[in-house]
């Protein structure tokens, strides 16, 4: 079975433009992009129906981003723990 493709929601986006313009050939912009002509329109509904477009699965990019500086700080911790604690294990075998 093949793996279904993902597509973030700024590709969706500007797919939804490219078929808005003035006298756009969907089938035409579908092939150029690489994805179906029934997936742009289903694009263009959702973009339309006024409620939270392409909501996607996964984390919103704040709460990763929140995340990463969470672990970066715990990292950063540990990382001063040990170069503190090498420096005084040196200490006491001099």
């Amino acid at each position: 079975m093949a793996k279904r493709k993902k597509y973030s929601e700024e590709f969706k986006r500007e797919a939804v433009n490219l078929i808005r313009q003035p006298h756009a050939n969907v089938s035409q912009i579908a092939r150029d992009i690489g994805v179906s002509a029934n997936d742009l329109w289903r694009w263009r509904r959702e973009a339309d129906s006024g409620g939270k477009a392409f909501p996607g699965s996964g984390v919103a990019r704040d709460q990763e981003l929140l995340a990463l500086k969470r672990e970066l700080a715990k990292v950063k911790k540990e990382r001063d723990f040990l170069r503190d604690a090498a420096a005084f294990f040196a200490r006491e075998s001099n």
